[in-house]
Formats: structure tokens, C-alpha cells, sequence
């Protein structure tokens, strides 16, 4: 069996996913994208005509946003046009998802090269929810509409998810605000000491403007006053009518869990940014690194996907590590660093504290609190940050999770070379 060889990785900044604040508000997903094949090609002078697929996570597949993303984007990015694509959907772990299904395509020996990522324009995704709010329609974020599977599988809101798992786990307030605020302070000092500069790559529109060349959303001033300050953000939208009988999203928690009282900590601070942004894995097998020259930096390991209870939907993460450790047949000792995709605090806490992690192998430059999470694009982001991170400290190997919706999680870990 082949190994599936990781030889670079890139991403665009991300910017403010709010319609008409943040930087990439004009820019059309497809060109994110495009931006980030473009330049993932130039910089390791690819023959095009090489690359034997592109797989594509995108999660809100509608508007500008549906269609085949991955195809199309090549196109866009002027490859070469027998280069095919393919775009899926894994919710939050799509980027993690695509990258292990271009593993185990260059594994199995059915290719050699391929392109694997993700994209999502947040502002797009917002404005959608508006109007379709405003038609009288339910947004996106309001979890699963048929009403037959939400009886079987109540699905709430996610932030009322991490709200009352907070409150089963008896995770405090302070916890969850000194985890975010750590978010900003790593994030601040990875930005400043330059540690993302490798993978990033500005974006720029066509008439040669640069739209953004740096991370928009960071909040490097925030103090722990200032977290403790922000009102909870779920309280209104846990007991927000969905129908006509009266249900909420506490009631589709409550449904599963009866006795839960579920308290409000999570906000603004403490949960993830809505920001737009894309990211790319070039990943070859090893008889294209033979003939080809390229120099890999890491190898995929092992990669499994979990589900978990999809009611409280966000605890995956910690099965999902368990699962991928056992496939690679190592322990919680192999891993040198853990990225866990903080699209709430409770997630990440949770995560070190079944787990018992160092709290100084996990995030170590920060997370999604502060850098924000395009949902598509994220998995990718954060594969690419931890082999930044190994290379920097001469470290061995990383496992990357996610919560996503449903109740699932993707897990990968690499290995650098």
C-alpha cells in the first residue's frame, strides 16, 4: 500500500464573515478557492495536467456557494481541464473529511496526485439566513426541518448544544472565558512572530487589488473583563418558537435529557468567529514523489469518522481520537501536538479534560475563538497548522478533530517525514 505523502499546504487570511463588513464580502467563494489551487500549484511548479482530482469540502452548498466548487474552482484557477473535482459535505469536519479521502484514494494506488480543502464565505451563508428568515422560512442554523427525524434524533441548535453540555459537565463560565481568552493570546503571538506566514496567501480580486493579506478577525486586546462582560448569546434562541406546536431548542434538548437545566455560558467570546475563508492540501503518492522530486513534509497516519449523540451533537471529538489512535495503533503519548476545532470553548475543554491532554500540545497558536472557522474550510486550516507547527519545533506527529453537525467528527492524524 502507498504511503499518502502531505506536500504543502496554504490558506487564505480570513476575513469577517458579515455581510457587508468583512474584507472578502465581494469576492465570490469560487475565486477563494481558485485562489488557493492557484497558488498551491505555482508554488511546487505543477504540471496541471497531473493532478488527478480535486476533492472539496463545502458545507452550505447553495447560492454562489452550490454547484460543484471543487470543479469548478480549478477551472476558475486555470488548470488544466481533464483536471476532475469533486466537492462534499461533512458539515464543520468537510475539510478533514476530504483530505482523508484523498489519503485513501493515493493509498489504494487509485491516484497519485490530488488537491484536497475547503471553502466557505460566512457572509454568504449570513445573508442567505436573513432572507430566508425574512420569507418566513427557518435559517440554516436552526438544525434539521423534518419534523419525522427530529422526533427519532432531536437536533437543537449548536450553541444551545455547547450550552448544555457545559452545564452536564459542570464546566464553569470562568473556564470557558480563560480558554478563550488563551485563544487570543496565542493567536496574537502566532501572528506576530509570524508562524502562519508559510501557509498564507493573499487574496486578491481581478483587477489586481489585494482584498486581504492578513487575518481580519482577531481581537489580540481582549481582556478577561472584556469576556467576562459579554452576555450569553443562546438565551433567546434556546426558546425561540419553530412551530406551530411550541417547540424550541431547549425542548429538543429537553426531550432526550428531561432533567437538564440547561445554563447559558456561552457568547461572542467564547464561541467561535464567523469569518470567510478556503484552504488547500496537496497530497501525492509515492511513486509520484519518485518520479516527480517533490519533497514531502508529512504523511497521513491514519484518519477515522465517528458519530455520537446528534441531541447534544458536539461530543464526537473525543471518540473520534480514540478511534484514529487505535487505528494507528498509538496512544495519547505519540502525539506531539492536538488541534481541536474550538467552535465552542466546552468543546476543546471537554476534549482536555476527558482526554487528560497537556493544555500545551493542544491549540497551540490559537483557534477558531479567535481566528474564526469557516466552516468548509476549517479541517484543511487546521491540518496545515499543525504540520506548520511540528516543522517549527521539530516535533513528530498531530491529530486534528472536529465537531460537526449531526453529531459527528472526523480524525487525522499525520506524521512529519
Amino acid at each position: 500500500m502507498s504511503e499518502a505523502f502531505i506536500i504543502d499546504a496554504v490558506r487564505t487570511p480570513r476575513g469577517i464573515g458579515k455581510p457587508g463588513k468583512g474584507a472578502l464580502v465581494t469576492a465570490h467563494p469560487q475565486h477563494l478557492a481558485a485562489t488557493v489551487l492557484k497558488a498551491i500549484a505555482e508554488r511546487n511548479q505543477l504540471n496541471t495536467a497531473d493532478i488527478d482530482d480535486v476533492i472539496w469540502g463545502t458545507s452550505a452548498q447553495k447560492g454562489m456557494q452550490g454547484g460543484d466548487m471543487g470543479r469548478m474552482a480549478a477551472l476558475d484557477a486555470g488548470f488544466d481541464v481533464r483536471v476532475s473535482g469533486v466537492t462534499l459535505d461533512r458539515f464543520c469536519g468537510s475539510g478533514i473529511t476530504a483530505t482523508s479521502m484523498a489519503a485513501a484514494q493515493l493509498r489504494a494506488g487509485m491516484e497519485d496526485l490530488i488537491i484536497a480543502g475547503g471553502t466557505e464565505m460566512m457572509s454568504l451563508i449570513t445573508a442567505l439566513s436573513q432572507q430566508e428568515a425574512a420569507a418566513g422560512l427557518r435559517p440554516l442554523s436552526m438544525g434539521s426541518g423534518n419534523a419525522r427525524l427530529q422526533k427519532k434524533h432531536p437536533q437543537s441548535h449548536q450553541g444551545v448544544c455547547a450550552d448544555a453540555i457545559a452545564s452536564m459537565e459542570g464546566i464553569s463560565r470562568q473556564a470557558l472565558d480563560d480558554l478563550a481568552l488563551l485563544s487570543q493570546q496565542r493567536a496574537a503571538q502566532a501572528i506576530a512572530k509570524g508562524y502562519f506566514a508559510r501557509a498564507t496567501v493573499p487574496v486578491i480580486n481581478d483587477e489586481g487589488m489585494v482584498l486581504l493579506d492578513k487575518e481580519e478577525y482577531p481581537r489580540p486586546q481582549t481582556t478577561a473583563a472584556d469576556l467576562a462582560a459579554l452576555k450569553p448569546s443562546f438565551v433567546q434562541v434556546a426558546d425561540l418558537p419553530l412551530d406551530r406546536e411550541g417547540t424550541t431548542f431547549r425542548k429538543l434538548i429537553n426531550q432526550r435529557y428531561p432533567d437538564l437545566k440547561i445554563e447559558h455560558l456561552h457568547h461572542a467570546g467564547n464561541s467561535s468567529g464567523v469569518v470567510d475563508g478556503a484552504a488547500a492540501l496537496l497530497l501525492a503518492s509515492e511513486n509520484y514523489v519518485r518520479k516527480s522530486g517533490l519533497k514531502p513534509r508529512a504523511r497521513v497516519v491514519a484518519t477515522a469518522n465517528m458519530g455520537d449523540d446528534p441531541t447534544l451533537m458536539l461530543n464526537a471529538p473525543v471518540p473520534a481520537a480514540r478511534k484514529v489512535l487505535a487505528k494507528a495503533g498509538l496512544t495519547l503519548a505519540d502525539i506531539d501536538l492536538f488541534e481541536v476545532n474550538e467552535a465552542f470553548a466546552v468543546v476543546v475543554e471537554k476534549f482536555i479534560r476527558d482526554l487528560g491532554i497537556n493544555r500545551d500540545k493542544i491549540n497551540v497558536n490559537g483557534g477558531a475563538m479567535a481566528l474564526g472557522h469557516p466552516i468548509g474550510a476549517t479541517g484543511a486550516i487546521l491540518i496545515g497548522t499543525v504540520l506548520d507547527e511540528l516543522e517549527r519545533r521539530d516535533l513528530k506527529r498531530g491529530l486534528i478533530t472536529m465537531c460537526a453537525a449531526g453529531g459527528m467528527a472526523p480524525a487525522i492524524i499525520i506524521e512529519r517525514v
